[in-house]
């Protein structure tokens, strides 16, 4: 695994699935190959299938400790398609409601309006844990969304699925990652008007900037190419999105960072708006348990 989540102040990730059936384009996962837990078949059929670990509830259990501040899922998506019949992370979020070992925070990580079938759950362990819910947001075109994800929920209905979160009482973040093409400012908006925390954002992960570790598939590579939108891809227009995001951020009083900064704003309170200052000791729970 990489460093990224390790300097967001994560101390832990649990991952209940290998690979994913939305199988987006741009998913650095199978860049990751090995490094991530794959198999030859994986990466190579990259959302034809899943295989769940079936036991992670259980082991999950055991591994539980105070202070850990844990991330699920940072290789897959935990709502994906296939949730809507392994139904594994009901199991998961009882462990959390149920154990006598309160961890320190437990972030969810997805895309999928399949989460709602689980708010009572997620209600539960809330009061036993800080739990929040991390939602991507990629684009405020359908269009776009089509092209880069089509086995993911249409936008609309992501934003949807963020509204019915935060009316539950659920502490919901819009991550707007990646950035896929859009009117930055409209996303951006969108995300400030949807929310009342921090806004999170993190462009295509490129070589230019990120030397080393996971990146972009070369699927969206292509699809920029052939689209004519290369230049989302450019670390100079990247920042410049960025730069008009936060502007946008800014105006309304609002905290918004991307990259380890940015996640790192799921790590703590809303007022949160900086890295920690000591990490606890690193060691995934996928390592541990799994």
């Amino acid at each position: 695994m990489s460093g990224f989540l390790r300097e967001a102040g994560f101390t832990h990730s649990l991952t209940p699935a290998r690979n994913c059936t939305f199988g987006c384009s741009y998913c650095y996962v199978p860049t990751m190959r090995v490094q991530g837990g794959l198999k030859p078949e994986d990466w190579t059929h990259w959302g034809h299938h899943t295989t769940f670990k079936s036991n992670a509830a259980a082991l999950l259990r055991k591994a539980l400790r105070p202070g850990q501040i844990i991330y699920c899922s940072p290789l897959t998506d935990p709502y994906q398609p296939a949730e809507a019949t392994e139904r594994l992370m009901p199991g998961i979020l009882e462990a959390l409601a149920e154990s006598p070992v309160t961890p320190a925070a437990f972030v969810i990580q997805t895309r999928g309006p399949l989460i709602l079938n689980d708010l009572e759950l997620l209600q539960r362990a809330a009061r036993r844990t800080r739990l929040a819910v991390s939602f991507s947001v990629t684009t405020d075109r359908e269009d776009v969304r089509r092209i880069f994800e089509p086995h993911c929920a249409p936008v609309e209905e992501r934003w949807s699925a963020i509204a019915s979160l935060r009316a539950a009482g659920i502490d919901v973040f819009a991550t707007l990652a990646p950035i896929l093409p859009c009117d930055p400012e409209a996303l951006v908006r969108r995300a400030l008007d949807a929310t009342a925390g921090p806004v999170i954002a993190d462009p295509f992960h490129v070589r230019e900037v990120k030397r080393s570790g996971a990146t972009t598939r070369p699927a969206a590579v292509s699809i920029c190419r052939h689209h004519n939108w290369l230049e989302w891809l450019e670390p100079a227009f990247q920042r410049g999105v960025l730069a008009r995001m936060r502007a946008i951020a800014a105006e309304q009083g609002r905290a918004f960072a991307h990259g380890p900064e940015g996640f790192g704003l799921l790590t703590g309170p809303r007022e949160h708006t900086s890295l920690p200052g000591s990490l606890l000791s690193w060691k995934a729970v996928s390592e541990v348990s799994f």
